[in-house]
């Protein structure tokens, strides 16, 4: 199974502990329609965001208690968005996705306190395992 797409204003019904939706921040809207629907079947409610300033004005009014987040964004960054997040909602999970394989964005993400870092094309699998590891540590 591969990823497919959404919008800001994306979201999906289903939800798992009726709280506040799983976000995916993503400049591609394929990877935002794909990862809404694997996630909405997994059970999550899911919120998705073009851009880390569409999400960082969201994550400032809502909680979020696990966000998907693409390193390679214009404008800002994921790494400049975890960054924020920490500020906003220091409960939050982090799990980066990105197309770039480099040692040394795995270990600022790491050091930001991401909790996993998948690369795209990623198995929609292990995906969903890590988001349950995520919320449930």
């Amino acid at each position: 199974m591969s990823i497919g797409v959404s919008t800001v204003s994306d979201t999906a019904n289903m939800t798992k502990d009726s709280g506040d939706p799983i976000c995916v921040v993503d400049d591609d809207p394929s990877v935002r329609r794909a990862l809404s629907r694997l996630l909405s079947l997994e059970g999550w409610e899911v919120r998705c965001f073009e851009s880390g300033e569409q999400f960082v004005a969201y994550a400032s009014k809502h909680g979020v208690p696990l966000v998907l987040l693409d390193f390679s964004m214009p404008g800002l960054d994921g790494l400049e968005v975890q960054t924020i997040l920490n500020e906003l909602s220091p409960g939050s999970r982090v799990i980066i996705m990105t197309a770039r394989d480099d040692s040394s964005l795995r270990s600022a993400a790491t050091k930001g306190g991401a909790g996993n870092f998948f690369l795209k094309p990623f198995d929609n699998e292990k995906l969903p395992r890590a988001m349950h590891c995520a919320l449930d540590a």
